[in-house]
């Protein structure tokens, strides 16, 4: 028997390189129109994080296949950080050294799932960590895009936006959020991380087209089946 070890690989623009997923990593309720429309409480307590598996990547252009055991699939569009060296205990004013690049992804979610999980105190793997669930566009290189602060990141589905907010609302900034991950797990060159969505997420349907962007970023465009 022979055994398919070859790691998941993202896009990166403007080459015909291909950057290794090692780890993905995603924020919950990190812009504060999020949380309340999630019955969460906005202020700035230390952000908490999930995983989806490296595999769980799609590209951010073609058609993406409707996930089964789900009635309420929802999209989230987020900024995306890409690492290129890690290290455990970062400090948060050397965090943004460790950047390979930056991209647009869509945290697809079964919400049904994981509304079921959080009722009964269960884990929400199954509802984040699905097949094609990190949808993501092409890496920007921090030599190309240096280091956005505030863009207008928005998300529509059949042409109407659903979601139009600015990266420069998120409550913890993107060095803070690999400081404080850094002190949970040791980040290493590969790793991607998910920084959450404003308000706005929503149902997804088959036949929809999803796009979405991040002004200075890129964008991305699905259909789903």
């Amino acid at each position: 028997m022979r055994f398919d070890v070859s790691a998941p690989t993202a896009g990166i623009a403007g080459s015909a390189e291909r950057f290794p997923v090692r780890r993905i990593f995603c924020v919950g309720k990190n812009y504060a129109d999020h949380a309340r429309e999630m019955g969460g409480d906005p202020t700035r307590a230390p952000p908490f994080f999930f995983s989806k598996p490296a595999d769980a990547i799609a590209g951010g252009a073609g058609d993406i296949a409707m996930p089964p055991r789900t009635d309420n699939l929802h999209h989230e569009i987020e900024l995306v950080v890409a690492l290129a060296k890690g290290g455990a205990n970062i400090a948060s004013d050397d965090a943004m050294s460790h950047i390979f690049g930056y991209a647009v992804g869509n945290d697809l979610t079964r919400r049904d799932l994981q509304a079921d999980a959080k009722a009964g105190g269960r884990p929400w793997d199954m509802a984040k960590g699905f097949d094609h669930s990190a949808v993501l566009s092409p890496i920007r290189p921090v030599a190309e895009v240096g280091h956005p602060a505030a863009a207008r990141i928005w998300l529509s589905v059949g042409g109407t936006v659903r979601q139009d907010g600015n990266i420069a609302d998120m409550i913890w900034p993107v060095a803070d959020i690999i400081a404080e991950l850094s002190t949970y797990v040791e980040l290493k060159a590969g790793d991607l991380i998910y920084t959450g969505t404003p308000a706005g997420v929503g149902r997804i349907v088959a036949g929809d087209v999803v796009e979405g962007g991040i002004d200075g970023i890129g964008t991305i465009a699905n259909r789903f089946l």
